[in-house]
């Protein structure tokens, strides 16, 4: 989403975010980061690397006024006034202080960060991130002492990977200011995305891909895996990525009627598009645009793997439509009384 070529760090600061449900505190620093060469190079990176595969963005959200959502004001603040960082620095980890209402809120450091030139659409813009490190890795440190080295455990961040992150971006569409956001710890995404930065995604063709495919994912789960088995569940998934491979535009009448054959399984899959948009206050769009880097993305989701009780499992591509349905036969064999799947092959890979 987001290039980091000739992205620089302006500004950085480091504070502590405690729980509030714990009892936990805040930490706050009064003075930016001095960063040396190596230290510098090693964090540009770790910022910024989780953002280049980020397939959408988000815009604030508020339930009165978008101009009254913190983290929309906060950041405009910093765009508006480079001298008044630090200050909002620390009203941004309060903010997010406030949201920890639950036990499982981890506290952490949190590394507040005005980037110069990220290259966005091809546009050179500022970005203020806001980072949380969560999770801490022991690591051994050496050192000498009385002509002997000696070692000892230290508990530091590692580099692989970013806990949580957004960067809101000085630049804006017909639907706001761009938002983009990773979690790798999404046990509380619901206080991240919805509390701290109280943000939705944009209405473009990634989200409404998404939404689409997580729809079929769901009733794949909950409709046909119950009623007709998991092999049927796999036919559909595979016609599913077939039916967005071959069509620029998802036409929803045109799917249902291509990728069902009896009309109840077609009043069924309509029943549960009213279920799922209710259940997760999104609208399903009747036809949209797909999105070929988000497919990419959800289809490695969805799960195609049959799992037998004989410690047997048989996987099926999910790029090929046809493969379940012409090449893997399910029976009953009387003499043994089990099930089992015949699988027909040319030769083995």
């Amino acid at each position: 989403m987001i290039k980091r070529t000739r992205a620089e760090i302006s500004k950085c600061i480091i504070h502590k975010v405690g729980n509030k449900y714990n009892s936990g505190q805040n930490a706050m620093s009064e003075s930016l980061v001095r960063f040396d060469e190596e230290s510098y190079e090693l964090l540009m990176p770790f910022l910024l690397k989780p953002f280049a595969n980020v397939t959408q963005s988000y815009r604030f959200n508020h339930h009165a006024d978008v101009r009254l959502n913190e983290m929309n004001n906060y950041s405009h603040e910093v765009f508006g006034d480079n001298e008044t960082f630090i200050e909002y620095s620390k009203n941004i980890v309060n903010h997010l202080y406030e949201q920890s209402n639950s036990a499982q809120i981890k506290a952490g450091d949190v590394l507040v960060v005005l980037f110069d030139n990220l290259d966005y659409k091809d546009m050179m813009v500022q970005g203020v991130g806001v980072f949380k490190i969560e999770n801490k890795v022991d690591f051994f440190q050496t050192y000498l002492e009385e002509d002997s080295f000696d070692v000892v455990v230290q508990k530091g961040i590692s580099t692989k990977k970013l806990d949580k992150g957004c960067i809101v971006l000085n630049t804006t569409d017909a639907e706001g200011t761009v938002v983009l956001s990773v979690d790798n710890n999404n046990y509380d995404a619901q206080y991240w995305i919805k509390n701290f930065l109280n943000v939705k995604y944009a209405d473009d063709r990634n989200s409404h891909t998404q939404n689409y495919l997580e729809m079929c994912k769901e009733f794949s789960e909950e409709v046909i895996k119950p009623e007709l088995g998991k092999q049927e569940q796999s036919t559909f998934l595979a016609n599913t990525v077939d039916y967005f491979k071959e069509h620029e535009n998802v036409d929803y009448h045109t799917f249902k009627d291509e990728i069902f054959e009896e009309e109840k399984h077609k009043e069924k899959f309509e029943d549960y598009k009213k279920h799922f948009e209710g259940l997760n206050d999104v609208l399903i769009r009747n036809n949209f645009e797909v999105s070929d880097v988000v497919l990419k993305k959800e289809k490695s989701k969805f799960k195609t793997e049959i799992k037998l009780d004989t410690n047997i499992k048989i996987s099926i591509d999910v790029d090929a439509p046809d493969a379940s349905s012409e090449y893997l036969e399910r029976g009953y064999d009387e003499e043994k009384k089990m099930k089992y799947y015949k699988v027909f092959f040319n030769e083995e890979k």
